[in-house]
């Protein structure tokens, strides 16, 4: 069985850069007017997973996305990992994934402007 298959992510609202410190490769949330610059990234936060089985469905993930050669990388955030690409690669990334059978959740924007809610969007490998 795909162990990709149970899997849900959810694209993280802000875009993202990487910088190196004195902790390692790290990133941190990229201002409004820096956006589309060429290490722009996206992320992808797991949600059905949690702990150890979190990092281990990044890995497989980053492993799938690796096979047809899109660079990623797998990062703590918040205490969770998070998978980040660049913003170009991210119509691959969600097709690809999709593909495996991993649900993208999407915002939907509710009735008031302050609320969302999440839906799952699936394909059928």
């Amino acid at each position: 069985m795909n162990i990709l298959q149970h899997s849900v992510v959810h694209r993280l609202p802000v875009s993202y850069r990487c910088c190196i410190g004195p902790a390692g490769v790290t990133v941190e949330p990229q201002t409004a007017n820096a956006l589309n610059s060429d290490d722009d990234l996206i992320g992808l936060r797991l949600l059905s997973h949690n702990g150890d089985s979190a990092w281990e469905i990044m890995q497989n993930i980053k492993l799938a996305l690796a096979d047809i050669q899109l660079e990623c990388s797998v990062l703590e955030l918040e205490g969770e990992p998070c998978l980040f690409v660049h913003r170009q690669d991210e119509c691959t990334t969600t097709c690809r994934l999709k593909n495996f059978g991993v649900g993208i959740a999407e915002t939907i924007a509710g009735a008031h402007d302050d609320e969302a809610c999440y839906s799952r969007s699936t394909s059928t490998p």
